[in-house]
C-alpha cells in the first residue's frame, strides 16, 4: 500500500467494506460502462472477429499462400481487438469463461495434436483450455512450419491435412458460438440487470466490476505479459517461451500495449465511439474525495500517473517481447514493476476508498 493517508470527502473516516454510505449515483457510472464501453467494444471485436473468420473458412476451403497471408492478417487484426475486450469478465463473459477458451496460453502443442487426432474430443475441459482460441490458431498459422510453402503443406500434402483443417474450423466455430452468446445476452437481460444492481455487496455489479477490473489488470497483463515470462514472479526463472503469441513474437508487445491502454481507458470511462470521457472509476473516486492528504492529489489522478509510467515503460521495450526478455530483460521487469505500484493503488487504495471488498486471491504478496 501507498505510504499516504488517503481521505475521503464525507469526512466519516475509513469506509467498511460492502457498506452503502456514500449516496453515489452509480447508476450512471454503470450505465456509461456498458452502453459506451462493454457493449460497443464487444461489436467491434465481432466485426474483426467476423473477417477472421471468413478467412478462415476461406483458407480451410482452399488452403493456399493468398488465403494463408489473408488468415494471419485477419487473426492478428482480431487479436489485438480482443485485447479491448478480455478485462470483461463478468456477467455473460464470466459465465461463459469466454477468455479461458479464447485466450489461454502458452499453446498445447501436444493437446493440439490429440485434438486433432481425435475429432470428439471435449474442448469444454479445462485440459482443452489451451488447444484453441487465439494461441492455438497462432501455432497453427505459425508454427507448423518455416515457410509459406511448408504451412501450406501441412494442410493439402502431409498426413492427417483434412484433419488440421477441420481442426481450425471446429476452433473457429466454437469461438464464434461463445461469442456469439455473450454480446446476445449483453444486449438481452443482462445489460438492464447490470445497471440496475447498485449496492455495493459483493453480488453488486460495481463490486463484481471492480474486483474483475482489478483481477485482469493484476493477473491478465503484469503477471501473463510480463511477469512470469520475465520470471519477475517465477522466483527469477526466466521463461521467454511464455509469452503471448509465441510463434508470432513480433507481435506480442502491441497485444500488451493494447491491452493495458484498454484497461486505463476503462478506468477512465472512454467512450469507444466518441472518444470522450465518461462516469467511470475516476469520475466516481474524484466525487468521494479520495486524495493523498500529504500531497493534495486525487487518488484518480495517481493512478492516471502511474498508467502513464507503466505505458511509457512498455513503449520503450522492442516488439519482439521474446527476445526483449532474453537480451533485456530488466526493462522487462521494470514494466512489471511499475504495473505493480498500480496493482497497489487499485486493489488496496481504489478498493478501500470505494468501499468495495477484494473477493479474489492472488498470492504475490500485495
Amino acid at each position: 500500500m501507498l505510504a499516504t493517508v488517503w481521505s475521503c470527502g464525507n469526512g466519516g473516516g475509513e469506509p467498511t467494506p460492502g457498506t452503502d454510505t456514500d449516496n453515489m449515483d452509480r447508476k450512471a457510472m454503470l450505465t456509461n460502462l456498458a452502453d459506451n464501453i462493454i457493449i460497443p467494444s464487444y461489436d467491434n471485436f465481432k466485426t474483426r472477429f467476423d473477417v477472421m473468420k471468413a478467412a478462415s473458412e476461406a483458407f480451410v476451403a482452399t488452403p493456399n499462400q493468398t488465403n494463408l497471408v489473408a488468415f494471419r492478417k485477419a487473426w492478428e487484426e482480431a487479436y489485438i481487438e480482443w485485447q479491448k475486450v478480455e478485462l470483461f469478465d463478468i456477467g455473460p463473459g464470466e459465465v461463459h469463461t469466454i477468455r479461458y477458451y479464447f485466450n489461454i496460453y502458452p499453446a498445447d502443442v501436444q493437446g493440439i495434436a490429440t485434438n486433432v487426432a481425435n475429432p470428439a474430443s471435449d474442448l469444454e475441459l479445462p485440459t482443452s483450455f489451451a488447444r484453441q482460441g487465439f494461441p492455438a490458431l497462432d501455432y497453427l498459422l505459425h508454427g507448423v512450419a518455416a515457410t509459406d510453402a511448408e504451412v501450406v503443406a501441412y494442410y493439402t500434402t502431409a498426413p492427417e491435412a483434412a484433419a488440421r483443417r477441420a481442426y481450425i474450423k471446429r476452433i473457429t466455430d466454437r469461438m464464434n458460438s461463445l461469442l456469439t452468446m455473450v454480446i446476445n445476452e449483453w444486449k438481452g437481460g443482462y445489460r438492464d440487470t447490470f445497471v440496475s444492481k447498485t449496492g455495493l455487496d459483493i453480488s453488486s455489479s460495481t463490486s463484481n466490476l471492480v474486483n474483475s477490473y482489478i483481477m485482469h489488470y493484476e493477473r491478465y497483463i503484469r503477471s501473463g505479459k510480463f511477469g512470469i515470462p520475465s520470471g519477475a514472479m517465477m522466483n527469477g526463472v526466466v521463461a521467454p517461451e511464455k509469452v503471448e503469441a509465441y510463434y508470432r513474437k513480433d507481435l506480442s508487445l502491441i497485444l500488451a500495449r493494447t491491452a493495458h491502454q484498454a484497461a486505463a481507458d476503462f478506468f477512465n470511462g472512454k467512450n469507444v465511439k466518441t472518444g470522450e470521457a465518461g462516469p467511470s472509476f475516476n469520475t466516481y473516486l474524484t466525487a468521494l474525495g479520495a486524495k493523498d492528504s500529504s500531497t493534495g492529489k486525487t487518488l484518480a489522478e495517481l493512478i492516471n500517473t502511474q498508467f502513464a509510467t507503466s505505458k511509457a515503460k512498455m513503449e520503450a521495450l522492442q516488439p519482439n517481447l521474446y527476445n526483449e526478455i532474453r537480451t533485456n530483460n530488466q526493462a522487462v521487469k521494470d514494466v512489471y514493476n511499475e504495473m505493480q505500484k498500480a496493482v497497489r493503488m487499485l486493489k488496496v487504495d481504489m478498493a478501500s476508498a470505494m468501499s468495495i471488498t477484494i473477493t479474489y486471491v492472488d498470492n504475490d504478496g500485495d
